[in-house]
């Protein structure tokens, strides 16, 4: 039997029996609770007020470098606070109709490292943000990246 770490992002029914699909390795579950921060709307938890960032509110705001800055801000600051093991080495912001890595192509079904806000997260008023990073776990150190379009 499997270890089970926590549960996966974007939820999805489990295919053997759990209710939702979980994570199985170290790196899958912070991967998840990541995207689970960075889409956390700010003061949405009970509990938790500070948990999330206030990426939503970005959403209608022009597509200039002071709103790129203000993004790349918010993540960090929720990062530090939250997930202390995951160290960011670069936070990208760039508007969806400039992307210059748009030849790298991500199978959506497959990776779980692209996420889309909405469906029209691809239309040239939207904005791209690419967050590599890397996991310090005391013996290894891993990195990888995730891409939300918002």
């Amino acid at each position: 039997m499997a270890v089970k770490y926590g549960i996966d992002f974007p939820f999805r029914q489990s295919p053997v029996g759990d209710f939702l699909n979980m994570t199985e390795i170290p790196e899958r579950e912070i991967r998840a609770n990541l995207i689970h921060l960075i889409l956390t709307r700010k003061g949405s938890r009970y509990y938790l007020p500070d948990f999330g960032t206030r990426l939503y509110e970005f959403i209608f705001e022009p597509n200039d470098q002071i709103t790129f800055n203000q993004i790349e801000d918010e993540i960090r600051t929720s990062v530090r606070k939250f997930i202390p093991n995951l160290e960011i080495k670069s936070i990208t912001v760039t508007a969806a109709d400039q992307d210059p890595d748009e030849s790298v192509s991500i199978n959506e079904g497959e990776d779980n490292r692209l996420f889309r806000v909405s469906s029209y997260a691809t239309k040239p008023y939207t904005a791209k943000v690419r967050v590599d990073y890397d996991i310090n776990n005391e013996p290894f150190v891993s990195s990888d990246f995730i891409i939300i379009n918002i």
